[in-house]
């Protein structure tokens, strides 16, 4: 199965700011959401977030707040998006393939991304783009993740399948920017 950026969704699960100090490797993180979502915006995949509880965690991190419009961000009081009905509210939420980046891989990622599965989604989660306060938890969580059924990915993995092929000027502007 390949990720195609036009049947992709890009769908960021709570990357907030209060809850944002206390992930492992929070940093690399933040700087792996924010590069995805800038390549899927330059090849025009849609970017959606959930904010779990705002009202305790904070909204999301302002870097991201500035890249994705307030439409497409959405808050949930479940672990899953899919259990809280959010998402369908989203515009983009009937293409097939959802890839799957935040925080914490072992809670509200793993539960969505499980409800996803349930829904007859392709779910790709982001191994790189994805975060547990424990690291232990985030090792197990994609160890979970890949028997239930999800596909285990890079960000590169999923910005080369999205583009597809390389000799184009698309291509070429995404290497010089992103690929170096």
């Amino acid at each position: 199965m390949i990720i195609k950026a036009d049947q992709s969704l890009l769908l960021l699960i709570d990357l907030q700011e209060r809850l944002a100090p206390a992930i492992d490797g929070i940093d690399s993180v933040l700087r792996h959401n924010l590069w995805l979502t800038d390549v899927a915006q330059r090849l025009q995949v849609p970017v959606a977030a959930t904010v779990q509880y705002p009202a305790g965690l904070g909204p999301m991190v302002p870097a991201l707040t500035a890249k994705i419009p307030e439409s497409c961000i959405v808050e949930k009081i479940h672990f899953s998006a899919v259990a809280d009905g959010c998402l369908e509210q989203l515009p983009d939420f009937s293409r097939r393939q959802i890839v799957l980046t935040g925080t914490e891989t072992h809670v509200c990622v793993l539960q969505t991304a499980l409800g996803l599965l349930a829904l007859g989604k392709e779910v790709y989660v982001v191994a790189d783009a994805v975060g547990s306060r424990k690291s232990e938890d985030k090792t197990l969580a994609l160890e979970r993740l890949r028997q239930e059924g999800c596909r285990i990915v890079s960000r590169e993995m999923v910005a080369f399948e999205w583009l597809h092929r390389a000799g184009t000027e698309q291509f070429r502007q995404i290497s010089r920017e992103f690929l170096r």
